[in-house]
C-alpha cells in the first residue's frame, strides 16, 4: 500500500487555474470566490482541502533548515554559529529567554495552520454536503486529522494551548477572533490538550478510508493516524493506546529488508511497505536543498560548487554503533579483533555515517587532517563553512550520484513516520506496561532487520534496564531523523544528557605509515550546553500574551 503524501503541487495547480490566486497554501478566506472557484467541482474542493497538509512542510527537517532539530541533541553537531542558531541556542542562555524560545518558536505559524483549516472545515460545512454526507465526513476526518497534529507540535513545545476549533467562537461559529470572547481564551492543560489529540485523531481513524483512489494517494487514512497515535500516545503517557495502535499498523506495514535503501530516492526497493507518511520529492516540482546542505566538504571540489555540511554525526553517536556481530564499540578495546573502527559496524552506521575511508561515490572520504573532507575544529562565533568539526558527515537521505544537486536540488523523500518508528513506539509502550516479554519482541524485530543478535529477558530484568536498551535502538534507528530531543524532553532527560555537558568529535591523524591516530576533541568549543528545567516548556510569544488577556506562560518565564 503506497501511502505517501507527494505534494501539494496539484492542490496548487487546480486553485491557480481557477482563481486569481497564486499559493492555494496562503488561502485565509475563501468567501470572496470559494463558491465559485474552490466549491465548484469535487476536485477544486480538494486541492484546496489538501491544503491542509502543508503543516507537515513546516516542519520539516528536509526542508526548513531551522527544523532539523537533531542539531539540538547530542547526536548531531552544526558547525555554524551565526546563519542557523543551533549553536547559540545550546551554549548562550539568553537566546532562550521570556518570550522567545529560540528556533523552537511555533506557536504564531501552527496558530496560522490551525486558523486556515478552522476556516476550511468552516467552508466545508457549508459547500461539501451537496458531494454525500460520506464524502463529507471523510474531508471532515482529514481536517481534524491535520489540526490534531497542530495541536500536537504545540504541546511538545508549551504543553497546555489554547484550543480554536471552527465551532468554538462566539455563538459555536468560526473561532477567528472577531468576537471579544474569542480574542481572549485560557490555556487548556496539557493533559487536556493530549486527551483532545487523542481524540481527534480517534475520530479521523473511525471516519477515514483504508485507501484512497490512485489520483489522490498519501492523503490521511486510518493506518496512518494509527501510526501518529502510537507516536503521541507516549507524550500523553497512554501507553495501551499506543500499543493498540502500533499494533492495528501490523496490519498494514512491514519493514522492508534494505535499511539503507528505505533513504535513498532511486531505490529499486518498495520502500512505501515501510514508509507510512513522507513528504515525496518529485525532481521538476517539489525539491529541497538538502544534498547541498549536508554532502561532505570534498565534493565542494568534485563539483566546483558550494556545499555546506549543517549538520554532522557526534562522536557520541557514532560510538553507539555495535559491531556486526553485537558486540559493542569501545575506542580502548576494537583493535583485538578489528582491523580499523568502522569497516565491520553493523548496517545502519554504514547507512547513516560518512567516515574516514568510507566509500562515497567515485572516491573515499578523507576527514583526516590535510585529508580532502577535513576536519576542522569547531569555534563560537565562526562557521567551518562546510568542513565537518566531528570527522563525520551524514550519509542518512543524501542522493548519492545525484551529480546536478547544485542547480536541480534534491528530491528525496521525507519520512515524517515509518513502521520502524512504530515498532519502538510499541516497544516502549508495552515495557511501560510491565509486558516486557512483548516489549523485547518490539525491539528485536527491528534489531533483526539489522542483523543483530536478538536481546533477551536476560538483557531486560528491570523495566530501566530495557529502557536502557530502547533509548539506544531508538538512538542508532532514528538517527538524523529528528527524534531524539523530543525524546529527551518527554523522558524528562535533557536535563541529563544536554545541560552542563560537550558532545565530541574524532580529530584523525594520517601517520607515515599510512595508518591513522584517533583523538577524541570536545566540539562545542570549549563551552558547556545549557539545558535548564523550565526549558521542557518553553515560554509563549510576546505577542500572545499581550493579544489574549487571558492566557498566562508558563511557570519560572
Amino acid at each position: 500500500m503506497k501511502t505517501i503524501f507527494k505534494n501539494i503541487a496539484l492542490a496548487t495547480a487546480i486553485i491557480a487555474a481557477t482563481s486569481s490566486c497564486d499559493d492555494v497554501l496562503d488561502i485565509n478566506d475563501t468567501s470572496t470566490f470559494g463558491d465559485i472557484a474552490v466549491w465548484s467541482t469535487q476536485d477544486n474542493a480538494d486541492a484546496y482541502i489538501t491544503a491542509a497538509y502543508k503543516t507537515f512542510n513546516d516542519q520539516s527537517g528536509l526542508l526548513v533548515r531551522d527544523r532539523y532539530y537533531d542539531n539540538y541533541s547530542d547526536l548531531m553537531k552544526s558547525p555554524y554559529w551565526w546563519n542557523y542558531p543551533f549553536n547559540r541556542a545550546l551554549l548562550e542562555q539568553s537566546t532562550i529567554s521570556k518570550g522567545q524560545s529560540s528556533l523552537f518558536d511555533c506557536w504564531n505559524d501552527v496558530y496560522g495552520r490551525i486558523k486556515r483549516t478552522n476556516q476550511m472545515l468552516n467552508d466545508l460545512d457549508r459547500y461539501g454536503q451537496k458531494w454525500g454526507h460520506e464524502w463529507y465526513i471523510i474531508r471532515r476526518a482529514e481536517g481534524r486529522f491535520c489540526n490534531a497534529i497542530n495541536y500536537f507540535f504545540l504541546a511538545r513545545v508549551y504543553g497546555g494551548v489554547v484550543l480554536r476549533t471552527d465551532h468554538s467562537g462566539g455563538a459555536g461559529l468560526l473561532d477567528d477572533g472577531q468576537f471579544e470572547q474569542d480574542r481572549n481564551r485560557a490555556r487548556i492543560s496539557e493533559e487536556e490538550t493530549y486527551k483532545y489529540i487523542l481524540d481527534e485523531l480517534a475520530w479521523a481513524a473511525e471516519n477515514l478510508p483504508e485507501e484512497w483512489p490512485a489520483a489522490w494517494t498519501g492523503r490521511a487514512t486510518k493506518s496512518i493516524v494509527y501510526a501518529f497515535i502510537s507516536r503521541i500516545a507516549l507524550y500523553a503517557k497512554k501507553w495501551d493506546v499506543a500499543a493498540e495502535a502500533a499494533e492495528k499498523c501490523a496490519k498494514y506495514y512491514t519493514l522492508v529488508d534494505d535499511y539503507k535503501k528505505l533513504f535513498d530516492v532511486n531505490s529499486d526497493q518498495d520502500n512505501s511497505k515501510e514508509i507510512i507518511f513522507g513528504i515525496k520529492g518529485q525532481k521538476s516540482v517539489v525539491k529541497n536543498a538538502f544534498d547541498a546542505d549536508y554532502r561532505p566538504f570534498g565534493d565542494r571540489l568534485v563539483y566546483n560548487t558550494k556545499t555546506y555540511a549543517m549538520a554532522v554525526p557526534t562522536a557520541e553517536l557514532v560510538d553507539m554503533y555495535e559491531f556486526k556481530d553485537g558486540s559493542k564499540f569501545e575506542w580502548s578495546t576494537y583493535k583485538s579483533k578489528h582491523a580499523d573502527p568502522y569497516t565491520d559496524r553493523e548496517v545502519r552506521f554504514h547507512a547513516t555515517v560518512l567516515y574516514n575511508g568510507a566509500k562515497w561515490e567515485n572516491r573515499t572520504i578523507q576527514t583526516y587532517i590535510g585529508g580532502m573532507d577535513e576536519f576542522q575544529a569547531f569555534e563560537s562565533q565562526t562557521d567551518a563553512d562546510g568542513h565537518t568539526v566531528t570527522g563525520y558527515y551524514l550519509r542518512k537521505y543524501l542522493q548519492e550520484g545525484n551529480s546536478g544537486f547544485d542547480t536541480d536540488g534534491s528530491y528525496n523523500t521525507d519520512i515524517v513516520i515509518r513502521y520502524g518508528e512504530v515498532l519502538l513506539n510499541k516497544a516502549e509502550a508495552y515495557a511501560m506496561l510491565d509486558r516486557i516479554p512483548e516489549a523485547l519482541d518490539a525491539l528485536n524485530e527491528v534489531r533483526e532487520r539489522a542483523k543483530l543478535p536478538a536481546k533477551n529477558i536476560k538483557d531486560a530484568m528491570t523495566l530501566d534496564a530495557f529502557m536502557e536498551l530502547l533509548r539506544h535502538e531508538r538512538c542508532v534507528e532514528l538517527a538524523g531523523e529528528g527524534f531524539r530531543i523530543w525524546d529527551l524532553r518527554r523522558w524528562r532527560l535533557a536535563e541529563t544528557v544536554i545541560n552542563g555537558k560537550n558532545v565530541h568529535g574524532h580529530k584523525i591523524t594520517k601517520m607515515s605509515s599510512g595508518r591513522f591516530s584517533y583523538q577524541t576533541v570536545d566540539a562545542d568549543g570549549g563551552k558547556k550546553r545549557i539545558f535548564l528545567p523550565h526549558f521542557y516548556y518553553m515560554s509563549l510569544p510576546s505577542s500572545e500574551l499581550s493579544q489574549n488577556k487571558l492566557c498566562k506562560d508558563n511557570p519560572i518565564w
